[in-house]
């Protein structure tokens, strides 16, 4: 703004004034607040330095942010001035509205005194409104009055600033523009203070767990202005769980309104596979990440943690719970998760993510080994799983299922072969172990990216040939698995001559179509096997098919 002429102000230095109160309203701490404020009065107000004087409880003032000079910064920050020292260059000076300005003439008697300063250098003025190295220019900053005036509150701070970017002292608009920057920085700095103060009470209630015995109206404050969600909900009775008040910023995440959400508990809103996770939650001091239904219907993934508020004579009475918005974070994780676990060319599980499904599918007795425990299994196998059942105030209620002798609760159908070589009815999980025929000249011939764009189609052909739930992996190279579970031996083949004759259709890549074929081993997992024992079969039988056919036929062309 060094270069505003009066009574004409260009519309981007407006644009900056505006910009640097925005950032100041908007920073995530009282320190971050600080700084924002002594930068915005560098970069909006054309100022080559700024240092912002804090009020500490003791009255003295403390250098709390400094900008423009790192120099000054390192020697400055952090200093003490005392208060009266303070009153009295707040007492000196010319008046310019609501600022204190002492030019060089009268303020080389504060070159010595006790306040934190930075001294500077500079030749003496050639013109009469042109800037003197020794001129000092304060902005007092005000707390809010009680009728929101700008000067009736009380002392917070002191804006001071130094050498314009023109070399001129400020004229009617860069006085007017810095006396209402200090006016809308008291306000930032006294609504930072506040959070501060409400994010260090949220603090105190969740390490301590104890009665809400503060004052009504501090807590108030902190809960309601509290940047993420807070709820407050009923603690054992008829209504335990039911949520009595939310605080807007739930209320904002959730898309309702705090008169529905006292309809509800947070069992009614979380996700019903998270329902489990909710339970497992301790209310003291429990945590948990899980998903809550917006209004809309859509989920959003929150972090819960639980507080009690208890009561010194009747003791736990109300559930404080802090709601965070985690929908970043899961989104990342989830991508992580499954860059690790799927093959980045074409999209498909990886080698690694293969084994973990097919291992989730074996236990590591076989089948009839146990007759006792297989008696056991047919007896609650076919049972239908007993529905959970809640109460009226949300508790909820599960019956065990039988227990297992090798350490599980859950049922285990155990994976069998089907026998011979004739299909007898029998169904299995029939893992396919695909290798490509031809793919190497492909490569040889036409370069990597043709290769890349034959395994991305191979993959796609793949995946829209087997059924919903069964898996296409890519094991590596030109190989890729298939899990298809519940064939018999006839199933599996067909699958395979399917899946077959869709790979030997032509393939665009580079521009030209290509062909590739495909030979298939078809292997059989059943429990008392690994993972690696059966795709190690499924890779012998697939060599066997491969060496059995004529090498004319092992590729369409």
């Amino acid at each position: 703004m060094e270069t505003e002429s009066e009574p004409y102000v260009r519309l981007a230095s407006l644009r900056q004034l505006h910009q640097a109160m925005a950032d100041m309203n908007t920073a995530r701490s009282l320190a971050d607040t600080l700084q924002t404020v002594a930068d915005g009065v560098v970069h909006a107000l054309g100022y080559e330095m700024a240092c912002v004087n804090l009020v500490r409880p003791d009255g003295d003032l403390v250098v709390a942010a400094f900008a423009g000079n790192s120099a000054a910064e390192a020697l400055i920050t952090g200093r003490v001035g005392p208060r009266a020292s303070w009153e009295r260059r707040l007492n000196m000076g010319e008046r310019w509205g609501d600022l204190i300005f002492i030019p060089h003439t009268e303020g080389w008697i504060l070159d010595d005194d006790d306040v934190p300063q930075w001294y500077t250098d500079g030749p003496a003025p050639r013109f009469e409104d042109e800037w003197h190295p020794s001129d000092r220019l304060f902005a007092p900053m005000y707390a809010p009055g009680p009728q929101g005036g700008g000067t009736s509150g009380e002392l917070i701070g002191v804006l001071s600033v130094d050498r314009p970017r023109n070399g001129r002292r400020p004229g009617a608009w860069g006085r007017e523009a810095l006396q209402m920057y200090a006016f809308q920085a008291a306000i930032a700095i006294s609504n930072a203070r506040l959070r501060s103060n409400m994010q260090r009470a949220l603090v105190r209630l969740e390490r301590e767990q104890q009665a809400l015995r503060a004052s009504e109206e501090s807590f108030r404050q902190a809960f309601e202005y509290a940047p993420s969600g807070m709820a407050i909900a009923e603690m054992g009775g008829d209504q335990h769980g039911r949520i009595l008040r939310t605080n807007d910023a739930l209320c904002r995440l959730l898309g309702r309104p705090a008169s529905a959400m006292r309809r509800y508990s947070f069992s009614d809103l979380v996700h019903p596979e998270d329902i489990g996770t909710l339970l497992r939650t301790s209310a003291e001091g429990g945590r948990a990440e899980l998903r809550l239904r917006r209004r809309d219907g859509s989920y959003v993934w929150t972090s819960l943690r639980n507080s009690v508020v208890a009561d010194a004579a009747d003791g736990p009475r109300f559930l404080l719970t802090h709601v965070e918005d985690i929908e970043e974070r899961k989104r990342r994780e989830l991508a992580l998760a499954h860059r690790a676990s799927h093959d980045s060319l074409t999209g498909l599980p990886n080698s690694a993510e293969l084994r973990s499904r097919l291992s989730a599918r074996l236990c590591t007795r076989p089948q009839s080994a146990h007759p006792a425990v297989d008696a056991m299994d047919a007896a609650y196998g076919d049972a239908p799983a007993a529905d959970p059942v809640f109460d009226s105030g949300g508790h909820y209620f599960d019956f065990p299922p039988h227990p297992d002798p090798y350490g599980g609760h859950d049922h285990h159908e155990h994976a069998v072969t089907p026998e011979g070589d004739r299909d007898d009815g029998t169904k299995g999980l029939a893992v396919l172990f695909c290798d490509l025929d031809g793919f190497k000249s492909i490569n040889d011939r036409f370069g990597h990216n043709a290769g890349d764009a034959v395994l991305i189609e191979v993959a796609r052909r793949l995946s829209g040939g087997v059924r919903d739930g069964d898996t296409v992996a890519r094991l590596g190279g030109d190989e890729f698995v298939i899990l298809a579970d519940g064939l018999g031996r006839a199933d599996a083949a067909d699958l395979a001559v399917r899946l077959r004759n869709e790979i030997i259709q032509p393939i665009r890549a580079e521009g030209r179509a290509v062909r590739v074929g495909a030979s298939f081993g078809i292997g059989w997992a059943h429990c008392g096997m690994t993972a690696d024992e059966v795709l190690k079969s499924a890779d012998e039988r697939m060599y066997i098919e491969k060496r059995s056919r004529p090498k004319q036929h092992r590729r369409a062309g």
